[in-house]
């Protein structure tokens, strides 16, 4: 239908669903993957420290921690933007993502270690291993087969969060979509497209997350 006035023209769905696409894949994803990547191990370094650095250094980063997880997202954005003005914004809108969620996912990490039963530390200890290897070979992957679940839900929020990165004139898809609307008087298509692919995508993801899930399961038992 290519009537303007009707709710929805398969012709401007064909038009823009080429640049949601290519904004998805080149923007939405790549900050998606990189910001998780950065989430993970600085979220785990940052629960390893708050457990094991002497008491002021590990309340100096609760104190900070709790900082970045009590303000918006956007403000930090926008702070990051103004202060940090010759970075890239794609570059500095990934990272400060990945830091954002990496103060949950702290709290994650936290709550997995925690809930490892006291005797597997015992255990470790009448062993002789080193804390090394006790954190990587018993400690971290009972943590982690606890904690998956929260730690994807995550990562999904933070595909959904990416839109925020406009405010600092990055142009991923529902800019894209909006732009599009501007240029052409038809939002309809655009929006919905764009909530479609992120629906199907944050399903793809739930779906990978749980066999990952499983395979943990499997793989630890």
């Amino acid at each position: 239908m290519n009537d303007d006035n009707s709710f929805w023209s398969w012709e401007h769905a064909s038009a823009v669903l080429p640049d949601l696409l290519l904004k998805f894949f080149t923007v939405t994803l790549v900050v998606t993957i990189i910001g998780s990547i950065i989430a993970a191990i600085l979220g785990l370094v940052i629960a390893l420290g708050r457990r094991s650095a002497p008491r002021p250094f590990s309340a100096a980063i609760t104190l900070v921690m709790n900082f970045i997880r009590m303000t918006p997202l956007v403000v930090q954005l926008l702070f990051a933007y103004y202060v940090f003005n010759t970075v890239p914004p794609l570059v500095l809108g990934t990272v400060i993502i990945g830091i954002h969620y990496a103060t949950y996912m702290a709290e994650v990490y936290r709550a997995g270690i925690d809930a490892v039963p006291p005797g597997q530390w015992e255990a470790t200890t009448a062993l002789s291993m080193s804390p090394a290897r006790t954190w990587t070979a018993v400690i971290i992957p009972q943590a982690l087969r606890s904690t998956l679940p929260a730690l994807a839900n995550y990562v999904i929020s933070m595909f959904k969060d990416t839109p925020f990165l406009m405010v600092i004139t990055v142009t991923e898809m529902v800019r894209e979509a909006q732009l599009y609307g501007g240029k052409n008087f038809r939002y309809v298509e655009a929006i919905i497209l764009a909530g479609l692919i992120y629906l199907i995508a944050s399903y793809l993801s739930s779906l990978l997350a749980r066999r990952l899930e499983k395979k943990l399961e499997y793989t630890t038992a």
